[in-house]
């Protein structure tokens, strides 16, 4: 029985789950390639540039009094890059010798983990910001004694029958509890707001390849 010309025409491009065809799997390889290269690339400035940030941070909150702040952000950050650097290495191990299909969805599992990792690592990253700088103000040096006393001093000057819980008024701690429970529970989707800004790009490019392919496959 003759073959159908749609068959093989599939036969010319397909062959064990993978592009043969010599000029169409050239193209495609390269266009992988180059998107996660070009995410490797933005990938590694990124983290460089937490590091420079948190580095210049560091000496900045120790200049204008709130040292607290600067080592907790430091700290934070450090942990941030580390994890993330080990997520890196783990990218650098794809084989680039598998066909591109595979490839990319090699790629594509290692993103969907470093997201995962990255939204619950948010869940305590921005909360935990939000405390340093709390804390930061609240023992910064004002004219001899910690900022926050003498804010709770001109309080109870105003309202005298404050409620106070270890020196802080219960109104204050309400409501840092209420903004450190925002972000608990909104960590992940913040992340992944700033994800889509940074990456976004490469992203739907990455998702426009992987269609290009299985359409060809099917």
């Amino acid at each position: 029985m003759e073959r159908s010309i749609e068959n093989i025409w599939k036969e010319g491009f397909l062959k064990s789950d993978a592009l043969i065809a010599p000029k169409i799997n050239n193209l495609y390889s390269q266009k992988s390639i180059h998107i996660i290269d070009k995410f490797k690339r933005m990938f590694k400035i990124n983290l460089i540039a937490i590091v420079a940030f948190s580095f210049a941070f560091l000496i900045v909150s120790f200049i204008v009094g709130i040292p607290i702040t600067g080592i907790i952000f430091f700290v934070t950050l450090s942990v941030l890059v580390i994890i993330n650097k080990k997520l890196l290495n783990d990218l650098n191990k794809i084989d680039l010798g598998v066909s591109s299909s595979q490839y990319l969805k090699t790629f594509n599992q290692w993103i969907q983990k470093q997201i995962a990792i990255n939204k619950k690592i948010s869940k305590f990253l921005y909360p935990i910001i939000f405390i340093s700088m709390v804390l930061g103000f609240w023992f910064k040096d004002a004219e001899g004694m910690p900022l926050g006393e003498r804010l709770v001093g001109e309080i109870l000057v105003g309202f005298p029958d404050t409620y106070l819980i270890f020196g802080v008024p219960v109104i204050g701690i309400v409501i840092a509890l209420a903004i450190i429970g925002l972000l608990v529970l909104f960590g992940g989707r913040i992340y992944k707001w700033d994800l889509n800004i940074v990456y976004g790009r490469v992203f739907k490019k990455l998702e426009e390849l992987m269609t290009d392919i299985e359409s060809l496959r099917s």
